[in-house]
């Protein structure tokens, strides 16, 4: 467990899905450069924590603080900010744009918080050499292999530099082989990077590369280093 001051912290979450409750008291704490991973099995509330951690969804009572600051207290528009600049997001699908280059795809985020181009396309070549997918950088979603559209979408979930990256099952779409080199990536570039990770996953082999796991059953979070 890492000995730095929590970046992102949370306590008592809860929330319900009508009569549904996806969290019933779940806790977490992540420090900054640390990789956890979250596991649980399927409907044990390991997205939903998520979810609430990244600022998409509120829970219900509870609180999560991000930099000092209480997360759950902020406006939409602050809340969407911070997932543009200081979250990064990779999901099980990637999620990229199909109309736009893989090029574009890693710039879209500092376009969006108002990069020039030429600037943002240069940083977004810069991740994408180091997710050693340069070669598709001119080719569209649709014509690259699933392996490679995961290192894409590492890339943008890093190009902006932020401070949390969330994982959801990052590599639930891909080969055994193509799951390890993406996850090899994604946390060798964390760590170079100090970001942060949030490691939804229900694979042990995907844990092996976090740092401490935190298993989440019925809606209640248990950080596995603490029981050890």
């Amino acid at each position: 467990m890492s000995t730095r001051e929590p970046l992102l912290h949370a306590v008592d979450l809860h929330k319900s899905y009508g009569p549904t409750a996806a969290l019933a008291g779940a806790s977490f704490s992540i420090s900054p450069g640390e990789i956890v991973a979250v596991m649980g099995p399927s409907g044990s509330g390991k997205s939903s924590l998520l979810h609430c951690l990244a600022g998409i969804v509120v829970p219900d009572s509870g609180s999560i603080t991000y930099g000092g600051a209480e997360l759950t207290g902020l406006s939409d528009a602050r809340r969407s900010a911070l997932r543009r600049s200081e979250f990064g997001f990779v999901f099980q699908f990637g999620q990229l744009v199909p109309e736009l280059t893989c090029l574009e795809n890693v710039a879209l985020p500092l376009r969006l918080g108002g990069a020039r181009r030429k600037a943002a396309e240069a940083a977004a070549l810069e991740w994408l050499e180091r997710l050693e997918v340069t070669g598709v950088s001119g080719k569209r979603p649709g014509e690259i292999s699933g392996g490679q559209g995961q290192r894409v979408a590492v890339a943008r979930s890093l190009v902006t530099s932020p401070r949390v990256v969330f994982a959801d099952e990052p590599t639930g779409a891909l080969d055994s082989l193509n799951g390890e080199r993406v996850m090899e990536l994604l946390t060798n570039a964390a760590r170079f990077a100090d970001a942060a990770v949030v490691l939804v996953t229900h694979e042990t082999r995907v844990a092996a590369y976090s740092d401490r796991e935190v298993v989440v059953r019925d809606g209640v979070a248990r950080d596995m280093a603490a029981t050890r």
